[in-house]
């Protein structure tokens, strides 16, 4: 079996390739690990490697982990699941980075926050992220209430081609930068599909298991 490093160096490959054909330097994308459900040791194992930018999704999980890697130097954490407003507040407190900022109820509790507005590319409201046509508002509100926008975030839906629906996020980030001209990130590509978001401009991809191998079996 490939070893965590072996697993770790073939993304890196991969996203130097993707980069290459873009034309971009692969030096100026981040890849997020994706940690969600793996014990601290292996965010250990992967600061070891080099990597120091982690996502985590539960909030549950997210934050005790952190706590428990507080000695690590140089981590940046990146909170890439779905946000109850109620738990908002405390997210913040040790995210560095949020990349599912959604609705105006969050405005508040993520006041000094960096974040991304994620986006749905669906017609399914609960799958998260706000309708394209609320960007523009939503970045405004965000100014207003001290969140730093960084720019977009967005998964690509079953049952479309990736390259297509990032194709959509990067036509709606050139629209969105037009009144927030610093949101120029884009926060896309996962496991197996971060080719095709680098080729249509990605600058933050957000891969797991392609990297950590399986999640753990629960027992």
């Amino acid at each position: 079996m490939d070893s965590l490093a072996d697993r770790l160096a073939a993304v890196q490959a991969g996203v130097a390739d993707a980069a290459a054909r873009a034309g971009r330097d692969a030096a100026e994308l981040t890849t997020v690990v994706v940690t969600k459900f793996h014990p601290a040791q292996l965010v250990r194992d992967l600061h070891a490697l080099g990597v120091r930018d982690f996502g985590e999704s539960r909030h549950q999980e997210a934050q005790p982990k952190a706590a428990e890697l507080a000695d690590l130097d140089g981590v940046t954490w990146h909170f890439i699941g779905q946000l109850q407003s109620k738990k908002a507040k405390q997210v913040a407190s040790y995210a560095d980075l949020i990349h599912s900022f959604d609705r105006e109820a969050l405005v508040g509790p993520l006041a000094g926050s960096r974040v991304f507005i994620q986006v749905n590319l669906t017609d399914d409201p609960d799958r998260g992220g706000a309708a394209p046509q609320e960007l523009e508002r939503l970045a405004a509100l965000a100014a207003e209430g001290g969140l730093d926008v960084l720019g977009l975030m967005a998964v690509a839906p079953l049952g479309e081609e990736p390259r297509a629906a990032f194709a959509r996020v990067r036509e709606l980030s050139e629209r969105l930068v037009r009144t927030a001209p610093a949101a120029t990130a884009l926060s896309m590509g996962m496991s197996g599909d971060y080719a095709d978001a680098i080729l249509e401009g990605a600058t933050h991809l957000r891969i797991g298991t392609a990297i950590t191998g399986n999640r753990p079996v629960k027992g």
